[in-house]
C-alpha cells in the first residue's frame, strides 16, 4: 500500500478511566499523525525522539506531518540499542526540552522501538512533572508489547528498568508500513513477546501461531495484523485491570526473570530482549514440570514454536551463571531476597510462584549448562 494512503484496520482501547486511551493499527498512518496528536493537546511544542536507525527513515515524515499542524518541533536522535535507555540520555533529552523552552502543554512523540518509546516515555513523565506523551512504535516488539501499558523506565548498571514510572500515553499509533523496514532478526525477536501472550492467557491464539508459523515468519500482512491486534487486545485487558502491576499483570513477566539476567550478565551485548526472554520462557516451563506444575510437554510446545521462529531456546552457556544470578538478584520481581516466576500450568494459564529459591535456579542454570 503507498505510505500516502491512510488505512485503519483496528482501533482498541485501553480503558483506564481518565487515563483511557485507543491504539490505532494500520497503514500509512505516519503522514496523518499530526492530526491525530494535534486533536489531543492544545500545545503546539513537540519533541520528537527516535534512534539512529529509525530516524533517518521515517522522521522527517512524522515532523512534516506535525509542522503541518502548526506544531514547533524538536528532533532528538539518540544511538540505537539497549545502552541508549539510560540516564544519562534522558538527562541529554531533558535538556533539549528547557532549552527550547518546552511548557507543560507540550508533548514527547516516541518514534522507534522499545528503547525508545521507554526512555521517551520516562521523560514525558519527569518533565515539569507530567507532559502528555504519544508512542508510534515501529518494531514488532514494541507494537505487541512495550508501547502499550505505561511502564516507561531507564537501565541502571544494576538493573534493567529500576529506574522508571507507569505513565500512560495518549495514543498508540501502530503504522505497519514501518515493519517493512525491520530487520528479520528483530522481526522474530518480537515474536517472543507474541508466543508469550499465548502461553500466559490464550491457548486458541498459541494454536494459531502454531498454524500460521511460516506466514507470521515471513511477514504475511493479514496475519502479521491479527497477531498485532490479538496481542494488543490482551494487553489492554491486563492493563484495564491491573495497570501497576499489583496481581495480574506480572503474569506478562513470563520468561522475563531469567531473561533480564541474561541480558544483564551479556551486558546488553548479547542477546536482544525478546531473545533472552525466549530462554527464559522454556527454562520457566521446565522447572514448572519439574515441580509437577504442568506436563513436560508445555516445554516441548513452547520450544518448538520459539525454533519454527528461529529463536534462541538454549542459554548461552559463555555467559557467566554468577552474572545471570546476580542479574535476576536485582529484578524488580525479587521479593524478601527470594524471585518470583511466572510459571505455566496449561497453555494459557499460569500462576505467580513467590519465595523460589536461588538456589533452586542455579541449579536449573547447572543442569542447562551441562545439558
Amino acid at each position: 500500500m503507498n505510505m500516502s494512503e491512510k488505512n485503519i484496520l483496528q482501533t482498541l482501547e485501553v480503558a483506564l478511566g481518565a487515563r483511557s486511551y485507543h491504539i490505532e493499527i494500520g497503514t500509512g498512518l505516519l503522514r496523518h499523525c499530526g492530526e491525530k496528536i494535534g486533536s489531543l493537546v492544545k500545545g503546539r511544542q513537540a519533541a520528537l525522539i527516535t534512534d539512529s536507525n529509525v530516524g533517518p527513515l521515517y522522521a522527517e515524515t512524522v515532523k512534516n506531518s506535525l509542522e503541518q499542524q502548526g506544531f514547533q518541533v524538536a528532533v532528538v536522535t539518540i544511538p540505537a540499542g539497549e545502552a541508549s535507555k539510560s540516564w544519562q540520555q534522558a538527562e541529554e533529552i531533558l535538556t533539549v526540552l528547557l532549552e527550547h523552552k518546552f511548557h507543560r502543554d507540550a508533548c514527547v512523540v516516541a518514534l522507534g522501538g522499545g528503547v525508545v518509546g521507554d526512555l521517551a516515555g520516562f521523560v514525558a513523565s519527569v518533565y515539569q512533572r507530567g507532559i502528555a506523551f504519544f508512542q508510534i512504535p515501529t518494531s514488532l516488539l514494541a507494537q505487541v508489547d512495550s508501547s502499550v501499558g505505561g511502564k516507561v523506565a531507564v537501565n541502571h548498571a544494576l538493573g534493567k528498568n529500576m529506574i522508571g514510572s507507569f505513565y500512560q500515553p495518549k495514543l498508540v499509533l501502530i503504522d505497519m508500513d514501518t515493519l517493512q523496514t525491520l530487520e528479520q532478526r528483530h522481526w522474530q525477536n518480537g515474536l517472543a513477546e507474541v508466543v508469550k501472550y499465548g502461553v500466559i492467557y490464550d491457548a486458541d491464539f498459541f494454536a494459531y501461531l502454531q498454524q500460521n508459523a511460516a506466514d507470521i515468519l515471513n511477514r504475511k500482512l493479514e496475519v502479521s495484523a491479527e497477531v498485532i491486534a490479538r496481542c494488543c487486545r490482551l494487553k489492554a485487558e491486563v492493563v484495564a485491570l491491573d495497570e501497576t502491576e499489583g496481581g495480574v499483570r506480572a503474569k506478562l513477566n513470563y520468561g522475563h526473570t531469567i531473561g533480564h539476567g541474561l541480558e544483564l550478565a551479556g551486558h546488553y551485548q548479547g542477546y536482544l530482549h525478546g531473545e533472552a526472554v525466549a530462554v527464559g520462557m522454556v527454562l520457566a516451563a521446565r522447572y514448572a514440570a519439574e515441580q509437577g506444575m504442568c506436563d513436560a510437554g508445555i516445554e516441548h510446545q513452547v520450544r518448538e514454536l520459539l525454533e519454527k521462529f528461529r529463536l534462541p531456546v538454549q542459554a548461552d552457556r559463555s555467559l557467566s551463571i554468577d552474572e545471570v544470578m546476580n542479574g535476576m538478584a536485582l529484578d524488580k520481581k525479587v521479593q524478601d531476597g527470594q524471585l518470583v516466576f511466572i510459571l505455566p500450568e496449561v497453555l494459557g494459564s499460569v500462576k505467580i510462584v513467590k519465595g523460589i529459591p536461588q538456589s533452586a535456579v542455579r541449579a536449573l542454570l547447572q543442569r542447562e549448562y551441562e545439558a
